[in-house]
């Protein structure tokens, strides 16, 4: 069984212009895999996103998580799927700036009350690798960029959640960071198994994924998948980006390090 499965998923905004940002999209995401899904601005990768991680209301369709639609379930039952099935990576870290970097990454062992002697080993086992272990008493404003998301992503990992969710993670970073965090998630993926589905514009970071998914006008376009040289895979992105057309200033020139 899948562990994420989007089925026939519609999300129509209504206002002075009725805007249908997802139309029946279709798509199922294997335990262990790492997705990354990519498309023109607007072309509906965030209200995905937002409709997995229950931000946002369906407006027809269904998505199941592990088996359980987390739509149906209510407000109570809604938190502690959250929080327990899911993992959030953001561009702008969001990390709490009064909050050390091991604080950070135990928070949300915290809300669930977990006994501090296994708090302090899970962060521990984290820390190293993340390389954070020299950083665990310093604040967010003390760290890098790379290191900050390193801490966002230890936040993320600490609860073991079936579901990463990654929006931009490597936006605000610079080329060695960037390539630093894909390598982390990557192998994040494959030894713990974690799932991780994560939205880029960044052909370079698409790369270190299994599978890209490409989605236009809210709609399925194509998929492809990895093949054993990052090279060549890379180079399988941009032919599908070109075909794809939107904004070219979407889309890193970079050449792949």
């Amino acid at each position: 069984m899948p562990l994420l499965k989007i089925e026939e998923v519609t999300k129509v905004y209504e206002g002075k212009v009725t805007h249908r940002a997802l139309n029946q999209l279709s798509f199922e995401v294997e335990k262990g895999e790492f997705l990354a899904v990519m498309g023109p601005s607007g072309s509906g990768k965030t209200t995905l996103l937002n409709l997995i991680s229950t931000i946002d209301t369906l407006t027809a369709g269904e998505i199941l998580i592990d088996g359980v639609d987390p739509h149906g379930l209510d407000k109570n039952e809604l938190a502690l799927f959250r929080r327990h099935k899911l993992g959030f990576i953001f561009q702008d870290f969001n990390l709490l700036q009064m909050l050390t970097v091991e604080e950070n990454m135990v928070l949300p062992l915290t809300l669930d009350y977990v006994p501090t002697d296994e708090m302090a080993r899970r962060v521990l086992e984290l820390a190293r690798k993340l390389g954070l272990e020299s950083l665990l008493h310093k604040r967010p404003n003390e760290i890098s960029g790379g290191e900050a998301q390193r801490t966002a992503i230890g936040r993320a990992l600490i609860h073991h959640p079936s579901l990463i969710l990654a929006d931009e993670p490597t936006g605000n970073l610079d080329s060695k960071a960037s390539r630093d965090v894909l390598e982390l998630l990557k192998s994040v993926s494959e030894e713990s198994g974690a799932t991780i589905v994560m939205v880029t514009h960044d052909p370079i970071a698409a790369s270190y994924c299994d599978r890209v998914l490409f989605i236009k006008d809210g709609e399925f376009f194509n998929e492809i998948y990895s093949d054993e040289r990052r090279q060549t895979f890379y180079q399988k992105i941009l032919n599908v980006l070109s075909l794809l057309g939107g904004n070219v200033n979407d889309l890193s020139a970079a050449r792949l390090p």
